[in-house]
């Protein structure tokens, strides 16, 4: 999985030096849009996670599976998990300290 992971990034890195891959936004579109307050924009509408997307329709079957292996233990791990503890420790502190405020800020993943 680690090799498949690795070739599939450089294979991106590479389309998108080439010129024949592009991201649909820049990190520009999502500050803008996002201090804009239009979440509702399309950018904001699917996955923009940091989560590395391997899957794609040109796979042969056995290489496919694999993506989506490896797509689904990085969202359990990467954001799943990560969200859980912080759920956790945000409990933990307002059930401690219920008499102070706090503020919490979370980034989109």
């Amino acid at each position: 999985q680690v090799v498949f992971a690795l070739n599939q990034t450089l294979l991106q890195q590479e389309s998108l030096r080439a010129g024949s891959f592009q991201i649909p936004y820049t990190t520009e579109d999502l500050i803008k849009h996002y201090n804009c307050g239009d979440l509702s924009s399309i950018i904001f509408s699917h996955d923009t996670s940091q989560v590395p997307n391997f899957i794609n329709a040109t796979l042969p079957a056995r290489e496919l599976i694999t993506a989506q292996e490896i797509d689904s233990y990085f969202r359990q791990e990467l954001i799943y998990k990560r969200n859980e503890r912080m759920g956790s420790r945000v409990k933990d502190l307002l059930q401690e300290y219920p008499d102070k405020s706090f503020f919490f800020a979370f980034g989109a993943g």
